[in-house]
């Protein structure tokens, strides 16, 4: 597995981040003997960064995780995202990054993960009510104390990073990006390369757009994204069906093409991949092998052109709770 640092300011990790976020239902139900080897799998196959967010299952992530790395804490650093607010039925209400909050949210966390410290902590959505100098700042306390060793940032726009950056090193901010959510290369993109912030990648796969995934099981929130909807469904599914003509023409299949393109688009970009069972992390770790010339990423970005995409990545209303689309 190839590892290189993550930003300037970061640790060294592996190529490939595995997203732990799946294995709590956010897809409908999933085994949690099955998760965990894919966790150890991951581990075994060089995979170092795991990723999860303390309101993935209202916990149930942390929990699962801190199982998974009993007796193998060692092998793996952990980001973890924070700051949502949820109902008891799964409702979002919100983002709160105050500073007692920070140090609220992190004590569960750690109790939850079994661990003394996280490696990577970020807020999982840019909080309007508090100034984001306010929230890295106590997580600069956090990383004072030793129960943080990193800092990261999720979904903000190039000036919210900047502004992080002047109160602590950031070492990478976490974003969608893929063949068909593409903005990031707007502004952010140029901003994190000019400050050293590496960008891990979520949405590789576009939440199995790209890979023809079906939606039905009870509890896939897919069900609500406008891309997966109706007839934005059905033109979407046109280009799909594309990209894995493609896929067996290169003798991959569309999700390592998929990986394979973002993971060529620079060495600051970490992919994240999304893995819930061992052959769902194989196929993925195949995408390491599979090299794309100039000619096969054009013809990549023709197929999945953004702008012929029906449908926003989000909902509208979660879409205008991202500062990284308000540029």
């Amino acid at each position: 597995m190839l590892t290189r640092p993550l930003g300037s300011a970061g640790p060294s990790v592996s190529a490939l981040a595995l997203g732990c976020m799946g294995m709590s239902g956010v897809y409908g139900p999933s085994d949690e003997s099955e998760s965990i080897a894919t966790i150890h799998a991951a581990l075994d196959a060089g995979i170092n960064l795991l990723d999860t967010g303390d309101f993935y299952g209202m916990g149930h992530n942390e929990l699962l995780i801190g199982r998974a790395l009993q007796g193998r804490r060692d092998r793996a650093l952990l980001s973890v995202k924070f700051g949502a607010l949820r109902a008891p039925n799964g409702a979002f209400l919100g983002v709160d990054g105050r500073p007692a909050a920070v140090r609220n949210f992190l004590a569960y966390t750690l109790q939850r993960l079994g661990t003394d410290h996280v490696d990577i902590y970020r807020l999982c959505r840019y909080d309007p009510a508090v100034p984001v100098e306010d929230t890295v700042g106590a997580i600069a306390g956090m990383v004072e104390a030793g129960y943080v060793r990193y800092i990261g940032l999720s979904e903000v726009g190039a000036e919210t990073v900047r502004r992080a950056q002047a109160v602590h090193p950031i070492c990478d901010l976490q974003i969608e990006y893929s063949l068909i959510s593409r903005s990031v290369e707007r502004s952010i993109l140029p901003a994190t390369r000019d400050l050293g912030v590496a960008i891990t990648a979520y949405g590789v796969l576009s939440r199995g757009l790209l890979t023809a995934s079906p939606i039905g099981a009870p509890g896939d929130f897919r069900a609500h994204l406008p891309r997966f909807a109706g007839a934005n469904g059905q033109q979407n599914r046109s280009m799909v069906e594309a990209l894995a003509a493609f896929a067996a023409e290169k003798g991959a299949t569309p999700a390592q093409l998929a990986i394979a393109w973002v993971a060529a688009q620079g060495a600051d970009i970490f992919p994240v991949i999304g893995a819930r069972t061992r052959k769902q992390l194989a196929e993925s770790l195949g995408a390491l092998d599979v090299h794309l010339t100039p000619d096969e990423m054009a013809r990549l970005e023709q197929i999945c052109d953004p702008s012929r995409v029906a449908g926003t990545r989000y909902d509208p209303a979660q879409m205008r709770m991202l500062d990284s689309e308000k540029e």
